[in-house]
């Protein structure tokens, strides 16, 4: 499923397909025997629907012969039936409604709940930024993609059954009520039997064939908005995250110029969606006047020559107007169904790129990270770009516990192989194993601070339950941030409140507060003066003797406190670059 697919009738086929292998596991997951029963009572109350509707088709027969032969008797018993129908229909809609709705939202809970899990597991979250495709504005689709997905399905898949079954019911009534229609041809008189189901059929073959000539374009259309709407939304989502740095750089007369780029993409997209609107509501605006008047313009000559009543004349026009609303069905949701493959198609590409990257150890062109022993190793480890490229030379390592190891070299080598560790950069070859028996903790240069109580911040991402005071008060202390232990009940938005260096210094409070077997840093420090850094990696060692250290990246003044440097050497193509 894709946007580029063809829009004919084999490229819906194939969409469709894409889709149900997308979001159909939902009738077999755990929630099966609620979706399957929701699923079989919105069935049943979209047939009492069409009950509806013929009971409705027999009284307006009933109806208007009593009042083409003034039968108040049977008028005014009529006019009881007709509030029996309406308190039905009124039940049968509402409960209808509650059915819908319900498997709607359980449906885009569950599809929400596996993107998300996909996105947010693995890292795929930030590796999905590295990899190559159109897969951007994860947040948009899973919020408002996935809904349009899980709710257009239900009103478009409900409104083809309905259809399906009013032209199964009034195409025989509509058989039945036509007659045989005599027609001379060169003096030879011709029956042709259901004549009105015939021309119904004609007329809304030629509807909708003029229809999906002005209305295909839609599918484009609307998929080129959703695309330049998410991406001024991110954008100023983007800018929001960053106002801090805007706001020294003064670069706030460019974001808006930003903004103002990103808006004028989506005000095109807009005029052209527009314009694809108004090519296809030219026909829709005539349409539905139309078929108010065509039934009966086709059957009131059988009622001026006396072939029929006033009721039959009714009854054929509703039934009429009830087939010919069925076959055009594509019509009336052809808009609809252009907006839903289109966030479809945005919601399959985004679990698309997070399947591939969750590849199985062994695929061709991947890093396998395992965990396998009691060493962290790296065998025959070459880092690529994701288009192939290569950022490294085999480098072949392995770090004892206890043992503190450096790892120098190009920058950009050293900031993907610390990736790669994590798991997080799956482009290239070789093994990485990590120790099995011990967790290993990762301090990247920018350390993730969440809003909440500071308590909260420091023990992430474990409960801060299971760290009393007086040990959160040691960890702020080894770090060098003392003046924050009574400050640990506080509540703000910490990224905002604390300089670069201080972040850093709550990254190294972790691993005082955790005391990991297994550390790796990159540019952890990169913040503090050379003797700050010194200081507190050398605090690292002393408190945790036992602690393996990796440090990635050229730190000369932390050089004395390893056992051993390892030269990650470039490319060749790379270093020529």
């Amino acid at each position: 499923m894709s946007a580029g697919r063809e829009d004919g009738v084999a490229g819906w086929f194939s969409f469709l397909a894409a889709f149900w292998r997308l979001a159909g596991p939902w009738w077999r997951s755990r929630e099966r025997w609620s979706a399957v029963t929701l699923t079989a009572a919105l069935v049943l109350l979209t047939a009492l629907q069409v009950g509806v509707a013929i009971a409705l088709n027999i009284w307006n027969l009933r109806f208007f012969d009593a009042v083409e032969q003034k039968a108040l008797d049977r008028f005014l018993t009529l006019i009881g039936v007709f509030a029996v129908i309406v308190v039905a229909n009124v039940v049968i809609t509402t409960s209808h409604l509650s059915i819908k709705r319900r498997i709607q939202v359980d449906w885009r809970r569950w599809l929400t709940r596996q993107v998300t899990q996909e996105w947010m597991g693995g890292g795929r979250h930030h590796t999905l930024t590295y990899a190559p495709g159109r897969h951007d504005n994860p947040d948009g689709r899973i919020a408002e993609d996935v809904r349009i997905a899980t709710e257009y399905a239900i009103d478009i898949g409900h409104s083809a059954l309905y259809s399906t079954m009013l032209l199964a019911s009034f195409i025989d009534i509509l058989w039945q009520v036509s007659g045989v229609l005599t027609v001379d041809l060169r003096g030879r008189a011709v029956g042709i039997p259901g004549h009105m189901v015939w021309i119904a059929l004609i007329y809304s073959a030629a509807g909708a064939w003029i229809a999906l000539r002005l209305g295909l374009p839609l599918t484009r259309a609307a998929n080129r908005r959703q695309a330049a709407e998410a991406d001024f939304r991110f954008g100023m989502a983007h800018a929001r995250a960053h106002s801090l740095s805007i706001a020294l750089m003064r670069g706030e007369p460019d974001e808006r110029r930003r903004f103002l780029r990103l808006f004028h993409g989506a005000f095109r997209a807009w005029n052209g969606q527009t314009a694809a609107l108004r090519r296809f509501f030219y026909y829709m605006a005539s349409w539905p006047l139309l078929n108010q008047i065509f039934p009966i313009l086709i059957a009131a000559p059988r009622y001026i020559s006396g072939g029929i009543t006033l009721g039959v004349l009714m009854q054929s026009a509703q039934a009429f107007g009830q087939v010919v609303a069925a076959l055009s069905w594509p019509i009336d949701n052809l808009a609809k169904a252009a907006e839903w493959r289109a966030s479809c198609e945005r919601v399959e590409g985004l679990a698309s790129a997070l399947r591939s990257l969750r590849a199985e150890p062994g695929t061709p062109g991947r890093l396998d990270v395992v965990p396998a022993g009691d060493c962290l190793e790296l065998r025959g480890v070459v880092l690529r770009s994701p288009d192939g490229l290569a950022l490294s030379d085999p480098i072949d390592l392995a770090v004892q516990p206890g043992e503190r190891v450096m790892i120098d070299g190009d920058s950009t080598a050293c900031g993907r192989l610390f990736r790669a560790t994590a798991g997080l950069w799956p482009w290239g070859g070789g093994r990485i194993l990590l120790p099995a028996g011990g967790a290993v903790q990762f301090m990247p240069e920018h350390p993730y601070l969440g809003p909440g109580r500071l308590r909260d911040v420091i023990a992430y991402p474990d409960p801060a339950q299971g760290y009393g005071p007086l040990r959160l008060a040691r960890a702020l202390e080894s770090a060098g941030l003392a003046r924050l232990a009574d400050r640990i009940d506080d509540v703000a938005q910490w990224d905002q409140v604390f300089s670069l260096a201080d972040r850093q210094r709550l990254g190294f409070a972790r691993a005082f507060l955790r005391r990991p077997t297994w550390a790796v840093l990159h540019d952890a420090a990169t913040a503090l003066e050379p003797e700050d850094e010194q200081e507190l990696v050398a605090r690292l060692v002393q408190e945790m003797p036992e602690l393996a250290l990796v440090i990635l990246g050229h730190r000369p003044h932390v050089s004395a406190l390893v056992d051993r440097t390892v030269l990650l050497r470039p490319a060749p193509s790379t270093s020529a670059a």
